[in-house]
C-alpha cells in the first residue's frame, strides 16, 4: 500500500527546520539531503530536500524559494498525554514563532500545530452535552490548553 508523506515548501530553511523538528520529537531522525549542483536554482551546495521522520511519520522538506508560504489551511495535530508534554511541546514550537487560540500556533517556519491533550476529544466528546459544552467554552478563552482546566470545566 502507498503512504502518504507531507511534503514542506520552505524559502532556504528546509535543513534548519528539520534537524529543529527532529530534536523536539522522540523516534524522529534525518534521512536524507540532496544538494543543488551546478545547474539547480539554488546556489550549489544548499540544500534541495531533506527527508526526514518525526514520530516514525515521514516528511519531506524543499528549499524551493519565496514562492509559496505556509498557512493555517493546513497544520500538523500532536497529540499530548500530560500537561508536561502540551506545555513543553507548546514553548519549543512557539519560540521565535506566535502562540494563538485553542492550542494553535505557528513555529518559526510559518509552519501551524495543534498542540492538543489526548483527554480534550474524550471530554468533547461526553454523552452529556451540557459538559461538553463547558469543556468547549474553556477551551475557547485559552491560548496553551490546560488539562487541569478543562477537566474543571467538565466536572463544574
Amino acid at each position: 500500500m502507498k503512504k502518504i508523506t507531507p511534503f514542506l515548501w520552505f524559502d532556504d530553511k528546509a535543513e534548519e527546520a528539520m534537524n529543529f523538528y527532529v530534536s523536539l520529537f522522540k523516534n524522529s531522525k534525518v534521512g536524507s539531503v540532496t544538494r543543488y549542483g551546478e545547474a539547480g536554482p539554488g546556489p550549489k551546495g544548499t540544500v534541495m530536500t531533506a527527508t526526514f521522520q518525526l514520530d516514525g511519520q515521514d516528511f519531506i522538506a524543499l528549499n524551493g524559494g519565496p514562492h509559496f508560504k505556509f498557512t493555517e489551511a493546513i497544520s500538523f495535530s500532536m497529540d499530548c498525554k500530560t500537561q508536561e508534554e502540551v506545555d513543553e511541546l507548546w514553548e519549543k514550537l512557539s519560540a521565535g514563532g506566535q502562540k494563538s487560540r485553542c492550542g494553535w500556533l505557528k513555529d518559526k517556519y510559518g509552519l501551524s500545530w495543534q498542540i492538543v491533550p489526548t483527554v480534550l476529544s474524550e471530554l468533547l466528546g461526553s454523552k452529556d452535552a451540557r459538559k461538553s459544552k463547558k469543556v468547549m467554552e474553556a477551551m475557547l478563552k485559552m491560548d496553551k490548553l490546560d488539562i487541569k482546566t478543562l477537566k474543571q470545566a467538565y466536572e463544574s
